[in-house]
């Protein structure tokens, strides 16, 4: 599966697509997957129910977590009510991809 397809590199880091499923019990990021239309996610998941933008604060706490990133660095560009996330990765692109290489081996 090609791990480039994952993430951009922007001006100000990368923006990475997550396939995020609420109240899954437990915070983790769970792979890589590749979606029926081809494209390349990272799938995590996170205890917090999906009201009031619970799942998605999770979700940034976890990235920030797993990244070795301050949380403001880690900020949500789109789909917000949608279970497929596109997350803005503020800091050097090469250390961030790297580091998402690493949590996508899970």
């Amino acid at each position: 599966m090609e791990i480039d397809k994952l993430w951009a590199i922007t001006a100000e880091g990368l923006v990475v697509t997550v396939r995020l499923t609420p109240k899954g019990g437990r915070d983790s990021v769970d792979g890589i997957a590749q979606l029926s239309d081809g494209s390349t996610v990272l799938k995590a998941r996170v205890a917090a129910a999906p009201t009031e933008g619970e799942a998605n604060d999770a979700l940034i706490r976890l990235l920030a977590r797993k990244l070795r990133v301050a949380p403001r660095d880690v900020t949500l560009v789109s789909g917000s009510t949608s279970r497929i996330k596109r997350m803005l990765i503020k800091g050097d692109p090469g250390a961030i991809a790297a580091a998402l290489e690493e949590i996508g081996k899970v």
